[in-house]
């Protein structure tokens, strides 16, 4: 395969990536949703690579605005995934399906990890052009203050109510971008943030309503399903759906990269010939 990295530009701050084309004529695309805190470089994005060219399609992971914790793009102004909105990371997913879509691809493979997944899913309830989706180890998403089977003790741990107090305090005296500590995952994170993810992520399982291409959801044995919900995604979808839980496996697949990159491309090969 070779490799490009790109640059997706945005009202604000562009997105890198990379873009991996294989050595054999295209026979499509495949765009990367990464997870919360994680970027183009990392977990599937980066052992997927190699398998998706070898299938013949384009392989475009991608950071969103959100990337990594704490970072700088071109000067000392703070970004990434402590700043970064849910309706940024929905614009994003849009901005980059459109980039695809300059280079002729405009019906591309999307895949999604963990919030990449709930994010992933949103995108494809509104574009149903889209070829195949592939869900590994989506979270339940929605308002985490009212559904008790979001992934909210997994991604923003702590006592909500004093956290959501501090954060709308912050807010009221000026100061949305102040950052606050986690007690756990996501351990340090803005007032406006916090604030918003609490209430404005997607829901997966609604958004499943409205999905008709066929999809693969993947959840590790390690993780809880009422926190990943496949079945439940499953039972809800518009389309077929098939659902694969790996063994001796966790949320980040670590030791597990063989496994779920057999299943990936086994299913692809399957469904899209």
């Amino acid at each position: 395969m070779r490799t490009e990295l790109i640059s997706i530009p945005t009202p604000t701050h562009p997105l890198e990536g990379v873009y991996y084309t294989p050595d054999v004529p295209s026979e499509g695309a495949a765009m990367y949703c990464h997870g919360n805190q994680m970027n183009f470089y990392v977990c599937a994005a980066r052992f997927l690579a190699p398998r998706i060219t070898a299938l013949g399609y384009d392989f475009m992971p991608f950071n969103r605005r959100g990337h990594d914790s704490v970072s700088t793009y071109d000067s000392r102004e703070a970004v990434g995934g402590a700043y970064q909105t849910v309706a940024e990371g929905i614009e994003d997913n849009e901005l980059a399906a459109r980039y695809l879509t300059a280079k002729g691809y405009q019906n591309p493979i999307v895949i999604g990890h963990s919030n990449g997944g709930v994010l992933a899913s949103e995108h494809v309830a509104h574009h149903p052009e889209t070829r195949a989706l592939i869900l590994l180890s989506a979270h339940a998403g929605g308002n985490r203050l009212t559904n008790p089977r979001s992934a909210r003790n997994f991604s923003l741990a702590g006592n909500t109510d004093a956290l959501s107090k501090e954060a709308e305090a912050l807010i009221a005296a000026g100061k949305p971008r102040q950052l606050m500590l986690i007690p756990a995952w996501w351990w340090v994170i803005s007032a406006r943030t916090y604030l918003d993810r609490l209430t404005h992520a997607p829901d997966l399982v609604e958004n499943a309503k409205r999905i008709q291409c066929p999809v693969l959801f993947i959840r590790g044995d390690q993780e809880p399903k009422e926190n990943y919900p496949a079945e439940r995604f499953k039972d809800n979808c518009a389309g077929p759906c098939e659902v694969a839980i790996i063994s001796n496996c966790d949320h980040f697949y670590v030791g597990a990269e063989e496994k779920v990159s057999r299943t990936i491309t086994e299913w692809l090969k399957q469904t899209l010939g």
